[in-house]
């Protein structure tokens, strides 16, 4: 990215549950900033710009929850921006911050994202037919099952591809202590047997619904060199979008997703992503959402993405590999999911990722996808400093 050098320097996530009634929207937002302030070395008043994402206010009944969050992630008398980009939010969110630092406007700068779902109910929101819009018809599921046929139907994979991604990233997530989902001995099997929602989705090929906040403090040159951990450096961010729909549209490998990874990889170097990247954060909310974007992100040619699934590729232990965290099918918090994937890969970088760290990993890929999958946002970070 153009401008200053700008830093990952400190990371926190609460923990990802299906309700978090001991908090208020504060109190869990609050929760993740500190962990992440501490991991920093710093505390709020070092802090010289907040910046937040959410979902939109629909999925928590809260209507501008910004306006009341000041005082919590200690913003008096400071600039607090709010991005909104639907599920990619977090990840808009986490360039927006970097954007500050890169400018010279900042040196450290406090990026929160966050859902309380419990709060309200997001399928519901979802299914409503508002105003001038386009209904999604029965949750995001029932919108995006006809493209995920589509796929299966252009690239002929067969039909256990699914359930293998929703065991594998089960699996990973039985390392991440953050994670919502934790099925012990899942298998492909275990998740062909559950029930069908929207075919050809079944329930464990479905992210879940979760309270949860993720917080990164991103800093430029001086801030890393004071913070008390490996910082992660930002080597390039990118955002697209296109309309929800339009004659010729392909929703199946849109345009927009393309055009942001084409841009991301040109800033960061890299010729070849899946011989240059090491690892990857991927926004897969269903589970053929990996394969799908293997080949929207250009890690395999059109049509191959689920042979790289099939292959081994994307597992903890493959060449490739995608989600070591879990990802977004094992905790799903709307508006924090796409920062979550950001965060996921400077811990990479960093060497910080715990038990689902992987090995000599020194460039990583943070990804996420919004609303009719029209928004885009992505990051790469590598160890050492452009």
């Amino acid at each position: 990215m153009s401008g200053r050098p700008v830093a990952v320097i400190g990371v926190g996530q609460t923990r990802y549950r299906t309700r978090r009634d001991d908090v208020s929207i504060a109190g869990l937002v609050r929760e993740a900033a500190l962990r992440a302030l501490e991991d920093a070395g710093l505390d709020f008043a070092d802090i010289d710009a907040v910046v937040l994402g959410k979902a939109p206010d629909l999925f928590e009944g809260v209507v501008m929850p910004d306006l009341y969050l000041a005082d919590a992630l200690g913003a008096r008398g400071k600039p607090l921006l709010r991005v909104h980009t639907a599920g990619s939010v977090g990840g808009s969110t986490g360039i927006v911050g970097a954007s500050h630092i890169a400018s010279g406007a900042f040196e450290r700068v406090l990026v929160v994202a966050w859902e309380k779902q419990s709060e309200s109910n997001a399928t519901w929101a979802l299914t409503l037919a508002h105003p001038m819009s386009t209904s999604l018809v029965v949750g995001a599921g029932g919108y995006f099952a006809p493209f995920i046929r589509a796929y299966i139907e252009r690239s002929g994979a067969p039909g256990r591809i699914g359930p293998m991604v929703a065991a594998k990233d089960r699996r990973n997530a039985l390392r991440n202590p953050y994670a919502h989902l934790r099925i012990p001995d899942i298998t492909p099997e275990m998740v062909e047997a559950t029930p069908m929602l929207w075919e050809p989705i079944r329930y464990l090929e479905a992210c879940p619904s979760s309270d949860g906040a993720c917080a990164v403090v991103l800093g430029g040159r001086t801030a890393a060199r004071a913070a008390p951990g490996a910082p992660a450096w930002v080597l390039g961010t990118a955002m697209r979008s296109e309309p929800i729909a339009f004659a010729g549209r392909d929703a199946v490998d849109p345009r927009a997703g393309r055009d942001c990874a084409a841009d991301v990889y040109a800033q960061a170097g890299i010729a070849d992503p899946r011989r240059d990247i090491d690892v990857a954060e991927v926004y897969v909310p269903f589970s053929w959402y990996e394969p799908m974007w293997l080949e929207n992100l250009g890690f395999a040619s059109p049509g191959e993405g689920w042979r790289l699934t099939e292959s081994g590729a994307t597992a903890i232990d493959g060449d490739t590999p995608w989600n070591p965290s879990g990802g977004v099918l094992s905790a799903n918090p709307i508006g924090a999911s796409g920062l979550i994937r950001f965060a996921e890969a400077a811990q990479q970088v960093r060497g910080a990722a715990g038990d689902h760290q992987i090995d000599g990993a020194r460039t990583a890929l943070g990804h996420a996808y919004g609303a009719g999958s029209q928004f885009f946002a992505m990051w790469i970070v590598g160890s050492e400093c452009p």
